[in-house]
């Protein structure tokens, strides 16, 4: 998949392409549905996102929201076989356009589009002054086609980022996993912590959680990916309270039956199953047991 950066030229051979547009944070199967709208319209696939999300623009000093890191995406989009990737710069001066201004100057003259996919619910121009029944206008006089697709839902609930993120905080990663349709992941470069966790024999890969959507502190059954192998293995979400609160709640990623040392590898840990909220222990010896328990309730669940 080629991506093409919002300071890009579009080559020739990337124009005339068949989009799905939108942000796509998550890539759940409401934005699945989408793309394969786009798919069946006789020209290379597309998506055209945002960059930054438009959330992180009007809203600067939001806490972190993300679902996925932007190679995360990159990689899920990839699967689907999305050729091109046209990254739209989202800046003071985009979000004064015009409906008509962006339906003619980017998705017209700066991407050339063939037919663009949106969700339904669609908005787009100053103030969200265009939805998909004036894009399909639009696209009627600057030459493309438009298809708006209708929510897809779960048990009454459609597929959303807000749905995914609602699960995650309530520690229901079955529920983030099925709007996903993938185990929700944490990806990022280990970092050198205080080493306690060796100390207890469970050694530990750190990693910030940085732009993602805070999940529900606690520990959780994981898997841990990195170089091409999935480890099963146990994590902690939190601040660690018995042994001296962080100021940030971050990843702690133990493999099961590995020890190499992993500082400075990039890594990505799935958060499979949500074992028990973060808790403070009388002392470190109760912390050690209730660790040897979480493990096997771990180990049990990943086999």
């Amino acid at each position: 998949m080629r991506r093409h950066s919002p300071t890009d030229s579009i080559p020739d051979d990337a124009r005339g392409a068949a989009i799905a547009l939108g942000n796509f944070d998550g890539v759940h199967r409401g934005h699945q549905a989408v793309i394969a709208s786009a798919r069946g319209h006789g020209a290379h696939l597309g998506v055209a996102l945002f960059c930054p999300h438009p959330r992180r623009f009007f809203q600067p000093d939001a806490p972190p929201f993300r679902l996925q890191s932007d190679a995360q995406r990159a990689r899920a989009l990839a699967a689907l076989g999305v050729k091109d990737l046209f990254e739209i710069g989202f800046d003071a001066a985009l979000a004064r356009q015009s409906d008509e201004d962006f339906a003619r100057a980017l998705l017209r003259d700066r991407l050339g589009v063939k037919h663009v996919s949106v969700g339904a619910d669609y908005r787009f121009g100053r103030g969200r002054m265009g939805d998909a029944a004036r894009l399909r206008e639009l696209g009627a006089s600057y030459g493309f086609s438009v298809d708006a697709v209708a929510a897809v839902q779960m048990e009454g609930e459609r597929y959303s980022s807000t749905a995914a993120r609602a699960a995650l905080a309530a520690g229901d990663m079955a529920r983030a996993a099925a709007i996903l349709s993938r185990p929700w992941a944490i990806e990022g470069i280990v970092q050198r912590g205080f080493q306690r966790g060796r100390g207890f024999g469970f050694a530990t890969a750190n990693v910030p959680l940085g732009e993602y959507a805070r999940p529900r502190l606690g520990i959780y059954a994981v898997r841990v990916k990195f170089d091409g192998v999935s480890l099963p293995g146990v994590a902690s979400v939190g601040v660690n309270p018995t042994v001296g609160a962080l100021p940030e709640p971050l990843l702690e990623a133990h493999a099961f039956d590995f020890d190499a040392d992993l500082y400075g590898k990039t890594v990505e840990v799935e958060m499979i199953a949500f074992l028990r909220d973060e808790a403070h222990f009388a002392d470190v010896d109760a912390l050690k047991m209730q660790m040897a328990d979480d493990a096997a309730q771990a180990r049990a669940i990943l086999t």
